[in-house]
């Protein structure tokens, strides 16, 4: 039987329980998840991607079905690259949509083999961005149970070193 690896791409910048909702909910369905990181220069990023990567691989180091690592250029062709079949997007809220349903028509224009699968996270995070987090922190606020404990304390020096 051939394995079914999908793509789970952002910035993940940090990388918030919201997102660890979304790998284990797509390793229901995936025999592998691969974590893109995007370098996302645009959003000026607090995180450099080896940062975001150290991160995520303390957050997923039990998980044997899900890889990381960064990736740069067209999603699609990256897909294709790694033989995964469908992309992993998160929908928090109907604000979501309209954007990600525009990425993913011009994905599937650009390549019709690769599918893209919506999930919504857990009521409990369907509010969480990592913006928030990033705001919250930078307030000197807790952001526990928003993200992993390592992540928090990343956050936290972060914050304090700048």
């Amino acid at each position: 039987m051939k394995k079914r690896t999908a793509i789970y791409p952002g910035t993940f910048d940090p990388f918030t329980n919201g997102h660890l909702d979304l790998v284990r909910r797509g390793l229901r369905i995936f025999d592998h998840l691969i974590v893109a990181v995007a370098p996302s220069p645009k959003k000026n990023p607090l995180f450099t991607v080896d940062e975001r990567l150290a991160l995520i691989r303390e957050t997923l180091k039990g998980y044997k079905r899900v890889s990381m690592e960064m990736f740069d250029g067209l999603l699609v062709d990256y897909v294709r690259e790694k033989k995964g079949i469908a992309i992993v997007r998160g929908l928090r809220a109907v604000s979501d949509f309209e954007y990600e349903l525009q990425l993913a028509l011009m994905n599937r224009r650009l390549s019709s083999d690769i599918e893209t699968v919506f999930m919504m996270p857990s009521e409990e995070y369907s509010y969480l961005t990592a913006t928030i987090v990033k705001e919250i922190s930078s307030l000197g606020g807790t952001v526990n149970g928003l993200v992993p404990p390592h992540v928090e304390r990343a956050l936290r020096k972060k914050f304090r070193a700048q």
